[in-house]
């Protein structure tokens, strides 16, 4: 697993709870009959399970109140926004220069030496982006 993998997760996977609603009943409904079983003019229909409906598809998670949720609850203290490292650090992830040179790697991103503001920024907007195209709405500040 990858690094971005782990940012992944733990930005993605942490979808608020929806609120329960009540089962729908997946019984099918009652077939009225008024004729003869062996009467073929007037016999019930062949009972047919109700064509799948296709799942919905999933709410995109809000990155930008995921991150601000983690880190008020972290004391609110943390540069997310602009910084690979802290956006790191909010996340219990390795920000080290080896760490950032992996998750480099891992997304193309070929701007200025390792570890330098230039590398640290590029990436940073990369990781928007991925997590823009697996699921996650991300204000176009941090992408772009």
């Amino acid at each position: 697993m990858g690094l971005f993998s782990k940012i992944r997760d733990r930005i993605l996977g942490r979808k608020p709870e929806a609120p329960s609603t009540p089962a729908a009943s997946n019984k099918p409904a009652p077939v009225i009959f008024d004729g003869g079983v062996d009467d073929p003019k007037v016999a019930p229909p062949a009972l047919r399970p109700a064509p799948a409906t296709p799942a919905p598809a999933p709410e995109p998670v809000d990155v930008e109140a995921v991150l601000g949720d983690m880190a008020r609850a972290k004391g609110g203290e943390s540069n997310w926004r602009s910084s690979i490292v802290d956006l790191l650090k909010l996340l219990d992830l390795d920000s080290s220069l080896d760490a950032r040179r992996e998750l480099a790697t891992e997304l193309g991103v070929n701007a200025g030496a390792h570890g330098s503001a230039e590398q640290n920024i590029a990436l940073h907007k990369a990781v928007m982006r991925k997590l823009a195209e697996n699921g996650g709405k991300v204000p176009d500040d941090l992408k772009d």
